[in-house]
Protein backbone atom coordinates (compact mmCIF):
# COMPACT_ATOMS: atom_id res chain seq x y z
CA UNK A 1 0.00 0.00 0.00
CA UNK A 2 1.79 3.49 -1.21
CA UNK A 3 0.91 6.06 1.21
CA UNK A 4 0.23 8.44 -1.66
CA UNK A 5 -1.97 6.46 -3.38
CA UNK A 6 -4.68 5.36 -0.57
CA UNK A 7 -7.56 7.51 -1.24
CA UNK A 8 -10.29 8.40 1.76
CA UNK A 9 -14.25 9.88 1.36
CA UNK A 10 -16.96 10.69 3.88
CA UNK A 11 -20.24 10.04 4.43
CA UNK A 12 -22.53 11.88 6.70
CA UNK A 13 -26.16 11.54 7.61
CA UNK A 14 -27.91 14.59 8.93
CA UNK A 15 -31.60 14.99 10.79
CA UNK A 16 -34.12 16.98 9.03
CA UNK A 17 -36.38 19.34 11.33
CA UNK A 18 -39.11 21.87 12.02
CA UNK A 19 -37.87 25.17 11.92
CA UNK A 20 -39.86 25.97 14.67
CA UNK A 21 -40.02 22.98 16.90
CA UNK A 22 -36.83 21.33 16.02
CA UNK A 23 -38.55 18.00 15.86
CA UNK A 24 -37.76 15.63 12.82
CA UNK A 25 -39.95 16.48 9.99
CA UNK A 26 -40.49 13.64 7.19
CA UNK A 27 -39.41 15.93 4.13
CA UNK A 28 -35.70 13.82 2.78
CA UNK A 29 -37.53 13.05 -0.66
CA UNK A 30 -38.34 16.90 -1.14
CA UNK A 31 -35.00 18.03 0.43
CA UNK A 32 -33.20 15.67 -2.33
CA UNK A 33 -35.25 16.70 -5.13
CA UNK A 34 -34.28 20.20 -4.47
CA UNK A 35 -30.58 19.15 -4.03
CA UNK A 36 -30.29 17.00 -7.02
CA UNK A 37 -31.56 20.41 -9.35
CA UNK A 38 -28.57 21.48 -7.93
CA UNK A 39 -25.93 18.73 -9.08
CA UNK A 40 -25.90 17.58 -5.39
CA UNK A 41 -27.25 13.62 -5.02
CA UNK A 42 -28.25 13.07 -1.52
CA UNK A 43 -29.46 9.10 -0.78
CA UNK A 44 -32.30 8.97 1.30
CA UNK A 45 -32.11 7.09 4.81
CA UNK A 46 -34.27 4.69 6.40
CA UNK A 47 -36.16 7.09 8.12
CA UNK A 48 -37.85 10.41 5.55
CA UNK A 49 -36.22 12.87 8.63
CA UNK A 50 -32.89 11.69 7.26
CA UNK A 51 -30.35 12.18 4.51
CA UNK A 52 -26.65 11.41 3.38
CA UNK A 53 -23.67 13.26 1.76
CA UNK A 54 -21.19 11.55 -0.16
CA UNK A 55 -17.96 13.32 -0.83
CA UNK A 56 -15.87 12.92 -3.46
CA UNK A 57 -12.70 11.01 -3.63
CA UNK A 58 -9.85 12.80 -2.37
CA UNK A 59 -6.23 12.11 -1.28
CA UNK A 60 -5.81 15.47 0.43
CA UNK A 61 -7.24 16.68 3.48
CA UNK A 62 -7.41 20.48 3.26
CA UNK A 63 -9.84 19.15 -0.32
CA UNK A 64 -11.71 16.82 1.80
CA UNK A 65 -12.58 19.42 4.35
CA UNK A 66 -13.30 21.89 1.68
CA UNK A 67 -15.68 19.19 -0.15
CA UNK A 68 -17.60 18.41 3.11
CA UNK A 69 -18.47 22.03 3.97
CA UNK A 70 -19.82 22.95 0.81
CA UNK A 71 -22.00 19.98 0.78
CA UNK A 72 -23.10 21.15 4.11
CA UNK A 73 -23.88 24.37 3.03
CA UNK A 74 -26.08 22.99 0.06
CA UNK A 75 -27.73 20.98 1.88
CA UNK A 76 -28.51 23.33 4.43
CA UNK A 77 -29.65 25.75 1.79
CA UNK A 78 -32.15 22.90 0.17
CA UNK A 79 -33.35 22.07 3.72
CA UNK A 80 -33.91 26.06 4.29
CA UNK A 81 -35.83 25.77 0.61
CA UNK A 82 -38.16 23.29 1.88
CA UNK A 83 -39.26 24.78 5.09
CA UNK A 84 -36.81 21.98 7.23
CA UNK A 85 -33.45 22.56 9.17
CA UNK A 86 -30.36 20.71 8.56
CA UNK A 87 -28.65 19.07 12.12
CA UNK A 88 -25.40 17.20 12.18
CA UNK A 89 -26.95 15.51 15.35
CA UNK A 90 -26.31 11.85 16.24
CA UNK A 91 -30.16 11.69 17.86
CA UNK A 92 -33.03 14.08 16.89
CA UNK A 93 -33.06 16.04 20.46
CA UNK A 94 -36.43 16.74 20.87
CA UNK A 95 -39.44 14.42 21.36
CA UNK A 96 -40.36 12.79 17.52
CA UNK A 97 -44.10 12.24 17.00
CA UNK A 98 -42.51 9.26 15.19
CA UNK A 99 -40.02 8.21 12.51
CA UNK A 100 -41.83 7.66 9.36
CA UNK A 101 -39.80 4.98 7.12
CA UNK A 102 -38.96 5.74 3.67
CA UNK A 103 -41.14 4.77 1.17
CA UNK A 104 -38.29 2.62 -0.95
CA UNK A 105 -38.91 -1.24 -1.72
CA UNK A 106 -35.77 -2.01 0.22
CA UNK A 107 -36.84 0.16 2.93
CA UNK A 108 -40.35 -1.20 3.34
CA UNK A 109 -38.79 -4.73 3.18
CA UNK A 110 -36.61 -3.85 6.14
CA UNK A 111 -39.84 -2.47 7.73
CA UNK A 112 -41.71 -5.66 7.72
CA UNK A 113 -38.76 -7.82 8.95
CA UNK A 114 -37.56 -5.80 11.82
CA UNK A 115 -40.89 -4.37 13.09
CA UNK A 116 -40.12 -1.81 15.70
CA UNK A 117 -36.18 -1.60 15.13
CA UNK A 118 -37.45 0.04 12.10
CA UNK A 119 -39.54 3.03 13.56
CA UNK A 120 -37.26 4.28 16.45
CA UNK A 121 -34.10 5.18 13.65
CA UNK A 122 -33.46 8.65 13.07
CA UNK A 123 -29.87 7.78 14.08
CA UNK A 124 -27.06 9.61 11.87
CA UNK A 125 -23.45 8.38 11.61
CA UNK A 126 -20.56 9.31 9.90
CA UNK A 127 -18.84 7.03 7.30
CA UNK A 128 -14.75 7.25 6.63
CA UNK A 129 -14.18 4.95 3.16
CA UNK A 130 -10.18 4.24 2.87
CA UNK A 131 -9.43 2.83 -0.44
CA UNK A 132 -8.27 -1.08 -0.35
CA UNK A 133 -8.78 -3.07 -3.26
CA UNK A 134 -7.71 -6.59 -1.80
CA UNK A 135 -10.70 -8.12 0.11
CA UNK A 136 -7.67 -10.76 2.28
CA UNK A 137 -6.28 -6.97 3.28
CA UNK A 138 -9.10 -5.10 3.82
CA UNK A 139 -10.22 -8.10 6.56
CA UNK A 140 -6.46 -8.01 7.68
CA UNK A 141 -6.40 -4.02 8.41
CA UNK A 142 -10.32 -4.43 9.74
CA UNK A 143 -8.47 -6.94 12.72
CA UNK A 144 -5.97 -3.48 13.59
CA UNK A 145 -7.95 -1.23 13.47
CA UNK A 146 -10.45 -2.95 16.06
CA UNK A 147 -8.73 -1.74 19.65
CA UNK A 148 -9.06 1.67 17.89
CA UNK A 149 -12.57 2.01 17.66
CA UNK A 150 -13.68 3.42 20.96
CA UNK A 151 -11.42 6.22 20.13
CA UNK A 152 -13.33 6.68 16.94
CA UNK A 153 -16.28 7.31 19.29
CA UNK A 154 -15.00 9.35 21.97
CA UNK A 155 -13.60 11.60 19.84
CA UNK A 156 -16.93 12.37 18.09
CA UNK A 157 -19.90 11.78 20.43
CA UNK A 158 -22.87 13.76 19.45
CA UNK A 159 -25.96 12.64 20.32
CA UNK A 160 -26.10 13.58 24.40
CA UNK A 161 -29.38 14.71 24.26
CA UNK A 162 -32.55 12.37 23.24
CA UNK A 163 -36.31 13.03 23.57
CA UNK A 164 -35.76 16.22 25.42
CA UNK A 165 -33.38 14.75 28.19
CA UNK A 166 -30.15 14.85 28.80
CA UNK A 167 -29.31 10.79 28.38
CA UNK A 168 -26.33 10.22 31.08
CA UNK A 169 -24.10 9.31 27.42
CA UNK A 170 -22.18 11.59 25.26
CA UNK A 171 -23.30 8.96 22.64
CA UNK A 172 -26.65 7.76 23.09
CA UNK A 173 -27.15 6.84 19.13
CA UNK A 174 -24.67 4.25 19.69
CA UNK A 175 -26.64 2.69 22.14
CA UNK A 176 -29.87 3.11 20.30
CA UNK A 177 -27.58 1.70 17.18
CA UNK A 178 -26.64 -1.75 18.63
CA UNK A 179 -29.93 -2.91 18.88
CA UNK A 180 -29.49 -4.24 14.97
CA UNK A 181 -28.33 -7.98 15.36
CA UNK A 182 -25.67 -6.92 12.66
CA UNK A 183 -23.96 -4.05 14.37
CA UNK A 184 -21.76 -3.05 17.03
CA UNK A 185 -17.99 -3.91 16.73
CA UNK A 186 -17.35 -6.72 13.96
CA UNK A 187 -15.46 -9.86 15.19
CA UNK A 188 -11.90 -10.88 14.56
CA UNK A 189 -11.71 -12.39 11.02
CA UNK A 190 -8.92 -15.10 10.28
CA UNK A 191 -9.19 -14.15 6.96
CA UNK A 192 -11.65 -12.67 3.83
CA UNK A 193 -13.70 -16.40 3.65
CA UNK A 194 -14.23 -16.51 7.57
CA UNK A 195 -15.33 -12.70 6.85
CA UNK A 196 -17.65 -14.04 4.01
CA UNK A 197 -18.88 -17.20 6.25
CA UNK A 198 -20.36 -15.07 8.85
CA UNK A 199 -21.94 -12.61 6.25
CA UNK A 200 -23.55 -15.84 4.84
CA UNK A 201 -24.61 -17.15 8.69
CA UNK A 202 -26.30 -13.65 8.97
CA UNK A 203 -27.54 -13.91 5.48
CA UNK A 204 -29.35 -17.46 6.50
CA UNK A 205 -30.93 -16.71 9.66
CA UNK A 206 -32.12 -13.93 8.73
CA UNK A 207 -30.66 -11.31 10.64
CA UNK A 208 -29.59 -9.21 7.48
CA UNK A 209 -31.64 -9.35 4.54
CA UNK A 210 -28.87 -8.14 1.86
CA UNK A 211 -25.01 -7.24 2.44
CA UNK A 212 -25.71 -4.08 2.98
CA UNK A 213 -26.99 -4.52 6.29
CA UNK A 214 -23.81 -5.75 7.09
CA UNK A 215 -23.84 -2.92 10.05
CA UNK A 216 -20.59 -3.72 11.77
CA UNK A 217 -18.32 -0.73 12.68
CA UNK A 218 -15.55 -1.89 10.14
CA UNK A 219 -17.17 -3.33 7.14
CA UNK A 220 -15.90 -4.27 3.66
CA UNK A 221 -18.04 -2.04 1.13
CA UNK A 222 -19.95 -3.49 -1.07
CA UNK A 223 -20.12 -1.30 -3.72
CA UNK A 224 -16.46 0.28 -3.80
CA UNK A 225 -13.21 -0.79 -3.41
CA UNK A 226 -12.79 0.34 0.40
CA UNK A 227 -12.41 -0.46 4.04
CA UNK A 228 -15.90 1.46 5.39
CA UNK A 229 -15.27 2.60 8.97
CA UNK A 230 -18.96 3.54 10.76
CA UNK A 231 -18.57 3.41 14.35
CA UNK A 232 -19.27 7.41 15.12
CA UNK A 233 -21.62 9.63 15.42
CA UNK A 234 -22.10 12.27 12.38
CA UNK A 235 -19.51 15.03 13.63
CA UNK A 236 -20.85 18.28 14.64
CA UNK A 237 -18.41 20.75 12.84
CA UNK A 238 -17.07 19.38 9.03
CA UNK A 239 -13.43 20.06 11.03
CA UNK A 240 -14.45 16.72 13.15
CA UNK A 241 -15.27 15.35 10.41
CA UNK A 242 -12.06 15.86 8.56
CA UNK A 243 -10.28 15.40 11.76
CA UNK A 244 -11.74 12.11 11.85
CA UNK A 245 -11.33 11.05 8.27
CA UNK A 246 -7.45 11.95 8.80
CA UNK A 247 -7.14 9.59 11.99
CA UNK A 248 -8.73 6.81 10.50
CA UNK A 249 -6.77 6.78 7.09
CA UNK A 250 -3.32 7.20 9.12
CA UNK A 251 -4.39 4.48 11.18
CA UNK A 252 -5.18 2.13 8.46
CA UNK A 253 -2.07 2.76 6.92
CA UNK A 254 -0.36 1.97 10.34
CA UNK A 255 -2.05 -1.29 10.26
CA UNK A 256 -1.14 -2.94 6.67
CA UNK A 257 2.48 -1.68 7.40
CA UNK A 258 2.55 -4.00 10.62
CA UNK A 259 0.70 -6.79 8.74
CA UNK A 260 3.01 -6.16 5.84
CA UNK A 261 6.18 -6.52 8.20
CA UNK A 262 4.39 -9.73 9.97
CA UNK A 263 3.04 -8.28 13.47
CA UNK A 264 -0.51 -9.66 13.80
CA UNK A 265 -3.61 -7.38 14.76
CA UNK A 266 -4.15 -8.40 19.02
CA UNK A 267 -7.41 -10.25 18.98
CA UNK A 268 -9.15 -8.36 21.86
CA UNK A 269 -11.90 -10.60 22.79
CA UNK A 270 -15.63 -8.91 21.79
CA UNK A 271 -16.58 -8.75 25.67
CA UNK A 272 -13.94 -6.62 26.37
CA UNK A 273 -14.06 -4.44 23.20
CA UNK A 274 -17.52 -4.11 24.20
CA UNK A 275 -16.78 -2.92 27.32
CA UNK A 276 -15.09 0.20 25.92
CA UNK A 277 -17.34 0.91 23.61
CA UNK A 278 -19.85 1.64 26.55
CA UNK A 279 -17.42 3.36 28.21
CA UNK A 280 -16.22 5.65 25.41
CA UNK A 281 -20.15 6.05 24.49
CA UNK A 282 -20.88 6.52 28.30
CA UNK A 283 -18.23 9.50 28.65
CA UNK A 284 -17.41 10.36 25.72
CA UNK A 285 -13.78 12.99 24.71
CA UNK A 286 -14.49 14.53 28.53
CA UNK A 287 -14.22 11.20 30.87
CA UNK A 288 -12.21 8.38 30.49
CA UNK A 289 -11.75 5.72 28.53
CA UNK A 290 -10.89 1.77 28.59
CA UNK A 291 -7.37 0.49 26.51
CA UNK A 292 -8.77 -2.74 25.28
CA UNK A 293 -5.12 -4.17 25.13
CA UNK A 294 -4.09 -3.64 28.80
CA UNK A 295 -7.61 -3.06 30.71
CA UNK A 296 -6.40 0.36 32.25
CA UNK A 297 -8.12 3.31 32.46
CA UNK A 298 -7.10 6.37 31.55
CA UNK A 299 -8.60 9.90 30.51
CA UNK A 300 -10.41 9.53 27.20
CA UNK A 301 -7.94 12.82 25.85
CA UNK A 302 -4.59 10.57 26.78
CA UNK A 303 -6.33 7.58 24.77
CA UNK A 304 -7.00 9.83 22.32
CA UNK A 305 -3.22 10.97 22.10
CA UNK A 306 -1.67 7.52 21.87
CA UNK A 307 -4.11 7.07 19.01
CA UNK A 308 -2.30 10.34 17.39
CA UNK A 309 1.21 8.77 18.58
CA UNK A 310 0.21 5.39 16.82
CA UNK A 311 -0.88 6.99 13.49
CA UNK A 312 1.68 9.45 13.46
CA UNK A 313 4.25 7.65 10.72
CA UNK A 314 1.32 8.02 8.20
CA UNK A 315 0.29 11.97 9.14
CA UNK A 316 3.59 12.68 8.80
CA UNK A 317 4.65 11.17 5.16
CA UNK A 318 0.94 12.29 4.39
CA UNK A 319 1.44 15.66 5.41
CA UNK A 320 -1.26 15.92 7.87
CA UNK A 321 0.39 15.94 11.06
CA UNK A 322 0.06 19.49 11.44
CA UNK A 323 -3.78 19.80 10.43
CA UNK A 324 -4.68 17.01 12.54
CA UNK A 325 -2.64 18.43 15.82
CA UNK A 326 -4.10 21.34 15.69
CA UNK A 327 -7.45 20.70 15.01
CA UNK A 328 -7.53 18.31 17.99
CA UNK A 329 -5.88 20.56 20.11
CA UNK A 330 -8.70 23.53 19.36
CA UNK A 331 -11.49 20.50 19.46
CA UNK A 332 -10.19 19.48 23.08
CA UNK A 333 -10.70 23.24 23.75
CA UNK A 334 -13.99 23.55 23.19
CA UNK A 335 -15.30 20.46 23.01
CA UNK A 336 -17.18 17.96 20.94
CA UNK A 337 -20.74 17.42 20.19
CA UNK A 338 -21.98 16.16 22.83
CA UNK A 339 -20.26 19.04 25.09
CA UNK A 340 -21.96 21.32 22.77
CA UNK A 341 -25.52 19.97 23.35
CA UNK A 342 -24.57 19.98 27.52
CA UNK A 343 -23.88 23.61 27.45
CA UNK A 344 -26.10 24.55 25.48
CA UNK A 345 -29.21 22.62 27.08
CA UNK A 346 -27.68 24.30 30.69
CA UNK A 347 -27.79 27.50 29.04
CA UNK A 348 -31.59 27.69 28.54
CA UNK A 349 -34.00 25.36 26.81
CA UNK A 350 -34.30 22.79 24.24
CA UNK A 351 -34.49 25.47 21.39
CA UNK A 352 -31.30 25.91 22.12
CA UNK A 353 -29.59 22.89 21.67
CA UNK A 354 -31.33 22.85 18.15
CA UNK A 355 -29.73 26.26 17.51
CA UNK A 356 -26.16 25.33 19.07
CA UNK A 357 -26.66 22.13 16.45
CA UNK A 358 -27.57 24.17 13.56
CA UNK A 359 -24.78 26.41 13.63
CA UNK A 360 -22.41 24.27 14.52
CA UNK A 361 -23.72 22.13 11.16
CA UNK A 362 -23.13 24.73 8.87
CA UNK A 363 -19.97 26.48 10.69
CA UNK A 364 -16.98 27.38 8.33
CA UNK A 365 -13.77 25.85 9.11
CA UNK A 366 -11.65 27.91 10.80
CA UNK A 367 -14.24 29.94 12.36
CA UNK A 368 -14.87 30.74 15.96
CA UNK A 369 -17.97 28.75 17.92
CA UNK A 370 -20.19 31.25 19.62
Amino acid sequence: MDVADVTFGVEEEFLLVDPRSGAPIPKNTQVADSARAMGVDLQLELTSCQVETSTGVHSRADELLRDLYELRCAVVRCAADNDARLLAAGVPPTIPDAYPVTDTPRYRRIEKHFGMLAHEQGLCGCHVHVSVSDPETAVQISNHLRPWLPVFLSLTANSAIYRGTDTGYASWRNVLWRRWPSAGPPPYFTSSADYDTAVDMMLTCGSILDPAMVYWDIRRNTTFPTLEIRISDVPATVEESALLACLVRAAAIVGHDRLRRGRPAPAVPAATLRAAYWKAAHDGLDGDALDPLTGRVEPATVRLSRLVDYARPALRELGEEEFVTQTLAALTHRGNGARRQLAALRRGELTDVVNELAHATAMAPGAEPR
